[in-house]
């Protein structure tokens, strides 16, 4: 088990004694260890053996050694089993209802014994729920909606869950005798926001007869992780995982990989629009090959690229087959150059220990540097974010010139001394102007007050907006992917205004909000306003998930012009000045 199974473990635990009215000191400890273990730079699994090195990570203590040594040992934690078996597993689904927490959900169950979604919602809708303490005709309206939006995303997962699941299908079938490509397909290859089911395609000797196939399929069954087993045939095997996820992996002949490469990354509007003009000129197009429509014989289908040349078309990278004129494109040979992760010279939102980071501004810069960069920003919260132990007016200034010093000591790597900083309610800024204009950039974020009218909010960003400070808008929408919708505003307006005052918008690469999305990306650029792309990182970790940020990126058709922390550091500190 890795990192993430480890301490998804660890979470669960703790949920579940909470609802089962354990110390909140022991839920706690189980929370710690979750949170430090999702952090570690290196697998927990290769310092289990030296128990020394385990009680040198922060939040783990002598007891969280040994569940972790059970886990490791008899590959389950016992105490988590015997909450399971009390309170039933759907309990952990009703975890995951936006406003019903591990109290809420134990209240439920003292009261009437229900553990299950359908239960749930049953008890609300003949408003038993709202005669609990605590609760209210109000609060029970929420749950009923909470429980409509979570049906509405069920089956969906994060970008970076289907990835790690992708690469755990990789690295148990890489070893494989006689398999020489491994590729994930669908959604998760066109980089969409979120992926229902996950298509991986595999090919080589191991899938050249039905004898090969069968054992290849037999190791597959043999995945951690694998839960059930949904259909089985001669060149495909569907499953589910821990998780719920469902994979669907394909056994290719290597002179078909490109086809099914081709059929099984989509879309479907793509992919019909293809099809379409195949027969036009004579041809018909199959997750097989590319054939003759007279003698059925294959022209093309090794690779993508020669079954795309065959129909006379330039090769059309995975993110922009949406059938959103990447056909004509291709046929024009207009195309654009879309960005590349390696055309980025800096991420400038990075949160430290002064705030909520996990890591210092020196071990920040040193990331970055290792990544290739050639700046960063720290950008600490205001003190709006009182959880998150904001920056007020002195701390922000003092914490400038914490940077500004790390910054003359930083050998290859330029730090930039930024702040992210609240848009308040009523669109001013949570900092003073005359502390802001310090900061070589301000990135103005929403953190609260979700549920404005739509005419409020864009007030609100209008103002941020317009204030000479405001580099950037930071996660302008504000959604959390699966867990809460963007809030309504004018997207137009605030656009228009932003290309006029040189305000750019960023694209948060972090894998739960990739906010803006495609499609306001696309707006964006047709404004004439540029992109920063962020991760957002609170440890130094976190800076690899800048892909997903440039995946987006790409299928909003953008390139390195339209891209600002493609520039050079210093044109960038122009640029966050709306010198563009």
């Amino acid at each position: 088990m890795d990192n993430k199974a480890i301490a998804g473990i660890l979470y669960e635990t703790a949920d579940l004694l909470e609802i089962d009215g354990q110390d909140s000191f022991r839920i706690r400890s189980y929370r710690n260890a979750a949170e430090a273990i999702e952090a570690l730079p290196q697998q927990i699994a290769d310092l289990i053996p030296e128990p020394k090195k385990v009680l040198e990570i922060p939040g783990i203590g002598k007891g969280m050694l040994a569940n972790l040594q059970e886990i490791f040992k008899e590959g389950r934690l016992s105490v988590h089993a015997d909450l399971l078996k009390k309170y039933h597993s759907s309990m952990l689904d009703l975890l995951k209802i936006q406003g019903l927490g591990p109290k809420t959900i134990a209240l439920i169950w003292s009261a009437y014994q229900v553990s299950d979604l359908e239960g749930v919602e049953k008890l609300a809708r003949e408003g038993k729920i709202r005669i609990l303490p605590r609760m209210g005709e109000k609060h029970e309206q929420k749950l009923l909606k909470a429980i409509e939006d979570y049906r509405r995303i069920a089956g969906r997962f994060l970008l970076d869950a289907a990835e790690s699941q992708a690469e755990k299908i990789i690295e148990h079938l890489r070893h494989f005798p006689g398999v020489e490509k491994i590729t994930p397909a669908g959604s998760l290859r066109r980089g969409r926001e979120t992926v229902g089911d996950l298509d991986v395609l595999v090919t080589g000797k191991a899938c050249a007869s039905d004898a090969q196939r069968e054992k290849c399929i037999e190791h597959i069954v043999k995945l951690p992780g694998l839960m059930e087993v949904i259909a089985r045939g001669d060149n495909k095997i569907s499953f589910r995982v821990r998780g719920g996820m469902q994979v669907d992996v394909r056994l290719l002949a290597p002179n078909s990989f490109g086809a099914a490469m081709q059929y099984f990354t989509g879309s479907k509007a793509h992919n019909v629009a293809l099809r379409q003009r195949a027969l036009k000129m004579g041809y018909t197009l199959s997750e097989y090959s590319l054939a003759r429509l007279d003698n059925e014989k294959a022209v093309a289908g090794k690779t993508e690229e020669e079954i795309y040349a065959k129909l006379k078309l330039d090769y059309i990278p995975p993110e922009l087959r949406e059938n959103q004129g990447e056909i004509d494109a291709a046929e024009e040979h207009a195309l654009p150059a879309l960005i590349e992760q390696s055309d980025l010279q800096g991420d400038v939102h990075m949160h430290t220990v002064e705030t909520d980071g996990r890591n210092t501004i020196e071990e920040m810069a040193e990331a970055a540097q290792a990544h290739g960069y050639k700046y960063m920003a720290i950008t600490d919260h205001s003190k709006n974010l009182a959880f998150a132990n904001g920056l007020d007016d002195k701390r922000a200034q003092e914490h400038v010139k914490r940077i500004r010093k790390a910054n003359e000591k930083s050998d290859g790597i330029r730090i930039f001394a930024g702040v992210e900083v609240d848009i308040l309610a009523d669109g001013t800024l949570d900092l003073s102007d005359s502390v802001l204009e310090q900061m070589d950039l301000v990135i103005a974020s929403v953190h609260s007050h979700f549920n404005q009218s739509a005419a409020e909010m864009t007030d609100r960003l209008l103002k941020a907006v317009e204030n000479p400070n405001t580099s950037m808008i930071g996660h302008p929408t504000g959604r959390l992917l699966l867990r809460r919708d963007a809030y309504q505003f004018d997207v137009d307006a605030v656009l228009k205004v932003a290309a006029q005052r040189k305000v750019a918008m960023e694209l948060n690469a972090y894998p739960d909000r990739l906010d803006l999305c495609d499609r306001h990306l696309r707006l964006a650029k047709q404004h004439g306003v540029k992109i920063v792309i962020n991760t957002d990182s609170h440890h130094t970790s976190h800076l690899d998930k800048i892909r997903y940020g440039v995946l987006q990126a790409r299928r909003a058709w953008l390139t390195k012009q339209d891209v600002l922390n493609t520039l050079p550091a210093e044109k960038f500190a122009k640029a966050m000045r709306h010198a563009w």
